[in-house]
């Protein structure tokens, strides 16, 4: 249930000496073809790490035939040589597959390069390039759970998704666990599918799944550098399903993703979903729940599990959506402590003792609405955010 799912992808995830713990921190994944269109989203941050750069220019040529993936250093604010070592890194992934049992015809504009981890360090490459070394032997059909551990950083599990279909199937792996917000998350993600699809088809599939998953997760308001969510499709089934088919499957792999990835967030001891419903506009429904999802005073009532309806209505006051103070509803849990903006059923009849907590904000402003995914605010989350550079 992987990135290997898929007919005709190999992946590996090896050790390469770039973390202190000594655990696996260089992953590669790579398409056996027969196709090897792609697509791919990057993170809205002005401020792009190194890899980002170089697979943004790679993804324009159309081609990825290999994903190589490290964790222990984001290669982010690094400069020239930053990127001097990611062309490095992707001349060097490309000369292995060339080489040995692989044979493979590629070149570095043929490979996609990932980072993750502190930033403002340069990449140990003395480590890294003998680790894609190692990585490019360790390759195999079942390899995608040790590429997902390879990606690893605050992360306590590694993150793996399937989406089955007759005679195909859509795979994943994702990691992150902080710095989760709209515009995506500090996250990497990388998707594969044996399906035959143009790349025209697999980049409106890929931005059609991500705005209503990767892009509606929120755990802490904070955007990084390094973001990164690749689709690769190689044909290898045979199978050419409609766009729409294609979208529904590749959506249902981002949804398990960027699931793991809130329910992972650091410090969290709450997994929030912010339903807002009755909005005038899809905009306006994202608007709200995303202004709720990053209020603090919100976040920190909910670690407390005071179901506090007051702070959810102020917090929604300070949106553009159309809305009356009068009208809104909100619910907690299913009770309905809030009514026509104001005070309704007894808040004490809300559970919060259980991690899933469910908030509903009815603005009765039309038909349209969006859910955002968020977590409370803990003492673990200061603490590690506070106690170590991650």
């Amino acid at each position: 249930m992987t990135v290997t799912h898929p007919k005709g992808f190999r992946a590996s995830g090896v050790a390469a000496g770039l973390k202190a713990s000594g655990n696996a921190d260089v992953a590669l994944i790579v398409n056996d073809g027969p196709d090897y269109t792609a697509a791919g989203v990057f993170t809205a941050n002005r401020v792009k790490a190194a890899p980002v750069l170089w697979s943004q220019q790679v993804l324009k040529g159309g081609v990825v035939r290999a994903v190589v993936l490290n964790s222990g250093g984001a290669n982010a604010c690094t400069g020239s040589q930053g990127f001097r070592d990611t062309h490095a890194t992707a001349e060097h992934t490309a000369t292995v597959l060339r080489g040995g049992a692989h044979r493979m015809m590629v070149g570095p504009g043929d490979v996609a390069v990932c980072s993750t981890g502190l930033i403002g360090e340069l990449l140990p490459m003395d480590r890294l390039l003998p680790g894609v070394s190692a990585a490019a032997k360790a390759l195999a059909a079942d390899g995608g759970p040790r590429a997902a551990e390879a990606i690893m950083t605050t992360d306590t599990v590694a993150k793996n998704a399937v989406a089955q279909r007759d005679g195909w199937s859509v795979g994943g792996i994702a990691k992150g666990a902080g710095m989760l917000a709209p515009a995506l998350a500090t996250m990497l993600v990388v998707i594969t599918t044996d399906a035959s699809a143009d790349n025209e088809v697999l980049d409106a599939a890929l931005r059609a799944a991500t705005r209503v998953t990767f892009d509606r997760i929120d755990a802490d308001g904070c955007m990084s550098t390094n973001d990164t969510v690749l689709l690769l499709a190689n044909g290898a089934s045979d199978r050419q399903p409609t766009p729409a088919e294609l979208t529904a499957a590749v959506t249902e792999v981002c949804h398990d993703l960027a699931q793991q990835l809130i329910a992972d967030a650091e410090g969290a001891t709450k997994h929030i979903a912010i339903e807002v419903r009755g909005a005038a506009s899809e905009a306006d429904a994202v608007q709200v729940g995303r202004v709720v999802a990053r209020n603090n005073l919100v976040k920190t009532a909910f670690f407390g599990n005071d179901p506090n309806w007051g702070r959810i209505l102020a917090a929604v006051g300070t949106t553009s959506a159309a809305f009356e103070p009068d009208r809104i509803d909100v619910a907690i849990n299913g009770v309905w402590i809030c009514k026509g903006g104001a005070a309704a059923e007894d808040r004490g009849k809300v559970d919060l003792s259980g991690r899933e907590v469910t908030v509903t904000i009815n603005l009765r402003e039309g038909e349209m609405g969006a859910t955002i995914w968020t977590t409370d605010l803990s003492h673990a989350y200061v603490h590690e955010n506070s106690a170590y550079s991650s």
